[in-house]
């Protein structure tokens, strides 16, 4: 298997991103341009809900970024479903393991079509993904061009607080009102999206395990982190400080 796969990249990528920004705010606190990693460790234990939200923030700017390759290459999907339809026809989980440990080069890693293979490898479990009237589609593709500015917001609110050089335009009231409208966008679009998928039974075929991880743990994602976010910004707005981050 080779170094450089997907899996490894959405690894990289959320490992650098989430102890990058912790190194950050340990700064911060510190006033240091450097500091220890016993110091960033710290940071990394003392609060959950700060890790919690700076991993689940990167993760859905990730996923952001693949929700828009969904829009952009949709046609590219249409065909590389079929193809992938007859090949892993069966034995779909199959085809999930042979995208995560897909081979990609430092080129492929920045075009929106590698990415796009996320949803041609979905749609095994789910053809409404390479289907422009389906809602998984809408919601996904709206999602990735809405959801990006909002979680950087919280990002840097959870970095800097109130000391960043954006100064009192950063308020409580501000992240804690433009988060919470997008938390709940993403929690009530996942919540919509499980009914449409048990309503239309498209859990049939396959095995109870697949389902799941692939549809039921994956999309979970999107419900349990949002509250633990919408839990927060209640606290900003009720008490007009970014203590919860601290």
């Amino acid at each position: 298997m080779a170094l450089l796969n997907v899996g490894t990249v959405i690894g990289a990528w959320l490992v650098i991103s989430t102890l990058g920004s912790l190194y950050l705010k340990a700064a911060e606190r510190n006033n240091a341009a450097a500091i220890s990693a016993a110091s960033t460790a710290g940071m990394l234990l003392g609060n959950p809900v700060v890790t919690t939200l700076l991993f689940f923030n990167y993760l859905n700017i990730f996923i952001a970024l693949c929700e828009i390759a969904l829009g952009r290459h949709v046609e590219l999907i249409k065909k590389d479903y079929l193809v992938l339809k007859e090949q892993f026809k069966g034995k779909e989980w199959d085809g999930c393991l042979a995208f995560l440990t897909m081979p990609l080069s430092v080129g492929q890693i920045f075009d929106m079509k590698t990415w796009s293979k996320m949803w041609t490898t979905y749609a095994l479990y789910d053809p409404s993904y390479q289907n422009t009237e389906a809602f998984g589609f809408f919601i996904d593709v709206g999602n990735g061009w809405s959801t990006i500015p909002p979680s950087l917001l919280l990002n840097y609110a959870i970095i800097y607080g109130p000391s960043g050089s954006a100064g009192d335009a950063i308020t409580p009231l501000l992240v804690g009102c433009v988060s919470i409208a997008s938390l709940w966008q993403i929690t009530y679009g996942t919540i919509i999206y499980f009914l449409s998928f048990v309503w239309n039974k498209r859990y049939q075929r396959f095995r109870a395990g697949e389902i799941w991880t692939f549809v039921g743990i994956s999309n979970s994602i999107w419900i349990v982190f949002p509250a633990v976010g919408i839990w927060a910004c209640v606290q900003l707005l009720r008490d007009g400080t970014f203590d919860v981050f601290a």
